[in-house]
């Protein structure tokens, strides 16, 4: 079983890299960008039969690990 984590900074939360990035696709005359936020993706592969346990687990990493919650956000796609 595979878990996708996708990890970014909370609404509100400065994003520098994002921001960079913004204006070097601006400058290249990328048109039409409103914002760029940048995130990270953490892809796991689990040794478990049960989807259930497996997001419950897998959150339980992000809480704990992965993600720092208090800036940011993150999302859990489990695939059998």
């Amino acid at each position: 079983m595979r878990a996708i984590v996708n990890v970014y900074l909370k609404n509100g939360v400065l994003d520098p890299q994002g921001k960079a990035t913004h204006h070097a696709l601006e400058s290249l005359e990328f048109k039409g960008i409103k914002d760029v936020r940048i995130g990270k993706q953490i892809v796991l592969e689990l040794d478990h039969s049960d989807s259930e346990q497996a997001r419950k687990d897998v959150e339980e990493m992000c809480d704990s690990l992965l993600a720092n919650t208090v800036i940011e956000d993150y999302t859990v796609e489990i695939v059998a």
